[in-house]
């Protein structure tokens, strides 16, 4: 696809909003921030081109069945690293999520999408399903009443996949309330073609959630910052931050300081400009290492890595040499869908490196739960590194 001069869209079909869809000047400052780009060198695969392509489905020059339209909205990561550096401030997010409202109607939705959002719309599933896996609790207040209480989102799948982050969210902050009468806040909905319910599901959980709401996902607060107000939500680092609370103590493998990298999450970063809180944290407690393209997605991206696992490899394989580069212990990862596709493929690649949560990071500092260890280093690192359980040491103070 060439490049388009920009000019305003003509009167069209009323799929996206005017102001958004004019926004873009074709600049093509968003090519070298978009991964897809990367891995295709195809105009069409930036998001410049994906804009010229929704300009010709809302004029009626592509009809809505091409094939181009169908692959480019699926094809799209959804990871936003095109906003932060538009000279225009195209809000690229948005349009990516009213052109997936057209595109994915009906039988054009991916079925594993649809099943999942039908499983995240059922709180007593969920419910169940987080109970059974012993996520943490508290009834509907926090244990000691404060002037401005704070609730712990548990997320709809983070809560059965990885219910100990909210037990070490817990140790974190014990006067946190996690009513266990709660249910998805929307974002798996508003990235996948019902972004009108995917706001009324984020509404649903402002009122069931008192106070500030505390997230450990990071593309969950970027959604429910958009539909309940940025002051309202704080992804944990955020909270810990603006809290004061400080960590202490470290994190140790084999008598000396972990080396600790992170992967970003893509709204967080991109979306809510959170990104410098969860690097001053690990850097309390380890030694912080910072890894070329630990701001870019890992190809986890929602429902990316289930609907298109050989893109998400793609994109993630780059990533892991430049990680396994560094030498470092341990990845942190502040959404749980980045989590698991780190975990996944480090175990795939049988790599020594383990990536753990956030929280789990931070209470394994404070004397907690050790974090996980890999399996004997490679021949060439024998010599220097030993195999066994990371140790911590010290406190948490508040």
């Amino acid at each position: 696809m060439t490049h388009v001069e920009h000019s305003a869209t003509p009167p069209g079909r009323g799929i996206f909003e005017p102001q958004l869809l004019d926004r873009c000047i074709s600049c093509g400052f968003c090519l070298p921030a978009c991964p897809t780009y990367a891995v295709s060198s195809d105009e069409g695969s930036s998001p410049r081109g994906r804009i010229t392509l929704m300009r010709a489905l809302e004029t009626g020059r592509l009809d809505e069945d091409d094939p181009r339209l169908r692959e480019e909205s699926s094809f799209c990561l959804g990871c936003r690293a095109c906003e932060p550096v538009c000279p225009a401030g195209v809000q690229y997010g948005e349009l990516l999520e009213e052109w997936r409202d057209h595109q994915w109607r009906g039988r054009y939705r991916p079925p594993l999408a649809q099943a999942l959002m039908l499983v995240a719309a059922r709180t007593p599933l969920l419910q169940a399903m987080g109970l059974v896996r012993r996520h943490a609790r508290t009834g509907a207040e926090p244990r000691r009443p404060r002037p401005e209480p704070t609730s712990l989102m548990l997320g709809c799948f983070e809560r059965g996949l990885y219910p100990g982050v909210s037990r070490a969210v817990r140790a974190l902050l014990p006067d946190i309330a996690v009513p266990t009468q709660q249910g998805c806040c929307g974002a798996l909905h508003a990235h996948n073609g019902e972004s009108e319910k995917g706001r009324e599901l984020g509404r649903k959980l402002g009122e069931q959630l008192p106070g500030t709401i505390v997230t450990t996902a990071g593309g969950c607060a970027a959604h429910l910052a958009s539909v309940l107000g940025r002051d309202r939500v704080h992804e944990l680092s955020e909270h810990l931050a603006k809290t004061g609370s400080t960590p202490v103590g470290e994190v140790t493998v084999d008598g000396r300081r972990a080396r600790v990298a992170i992967q970003d999450s893509c709204h967080l970063r991109n979306g809510l400009r959170v990104f410098a809180e969860p690097r001053a944290l690990i850097s309390a407690v380890a030694e912080f290492v910072a890894v070329p393209g630990d701001d870019s997605c890992c190809g986890s991206a929602g429902t990316y890595s289930l609907l298109r696992p050989r893109d998400s490899k793609r994109i993630l394989g780059p990533k892991l040499d430049a990680y396994e580069a560094a030498g470092i212990d341990y990845i942190v990862a502040v959404n749980p869908g980045c989590l698991r596709q780190l975990q996944t493929n480090l175990r795939q690649r049988r790599s020594a490196i383990r990536a753990v949560h956030l929280a789990d990071l931070l209470v394994a500092a404070a004397g907690g739960r050790p974090l996980p260890r890999g399996r004997r280093w490679q021949l060439r690192r024998s010599a220097r590194r030993r195999p066994g359980a990371a140790r911590t040491t010290a406190g948490w103070s508040a």
